[in-house]
């Protein structure tokens, strides 16, 4: 009979002693990331575990990232669904872009910050990196915007 250890009780992160002194704190990091109703459940699926894994970064830092990196993978479905399987997330985020459905802003987010951290995490080359937890909440709050704008549904409210 083989013995078992039993994995320890989480911890605080130390590197998150800047953003939140307690887990409670980060409820109030991700308040806003609102997933707006009428959004395919997939998407409302995707994007729930993506702020979800933000909010439990207080445990593990490395959460942020894969949280914003979840995020952009429901956008590139999305944008696959509306332009076809052909073509890359740089691609389909130009015609995007060109077609009026996203601003320069969100644009730039997504193509210089998001596709890059989307395609590490995609690959396997995304281990340690972090984010800043604005950043990661930006990029999450982009791409719940983006969703509802693409599937019709109510989008969050600024904050």
């Amino acid at each position: 009979m083989s013995e078992t250890t039993e994995l320890p009780w989480p911890v605080p992160d130390t590197r998150f002693r800047h953003w939140a002194g307690r887990f409670e704190d980060m409820h109030d990091l991700v308040r806003d990331l609102v997933i707006p109703p009428g959004l395919p459940q997939p998407a409302e699926s995707v994007l729930t575990t993506a702020r979800e894994l933000i909010r439990m970064s207080y445990y593990r830092y490395e959460f942020m990232m894969i949280g914003a990196a979840t995020s952009i993978i429901a956008i590139e479905a999305a944008l696959s669904d509306r332009y076809g399987s052909r073509g890359t997330l740089a691609d389909h985020l130009k015609k995007a872009h060109a077609d009026g459905l996203i601003t320069e802003e969100q644009y730039d987010l997504l193509d210089s910050c998001g596709r890059p951290i989307r395609n590490e995490y995609a690959h396997g080359d995304l281990t340690h990196a972090v984010l800043t937890p604005p950043l990661a909440v930006g990029m999450v709050r982009t791409s719940i915007t983006i969703l509802a704008q693409l599937h019709g549904a109510p989008g969050p409210s600024a904050p």
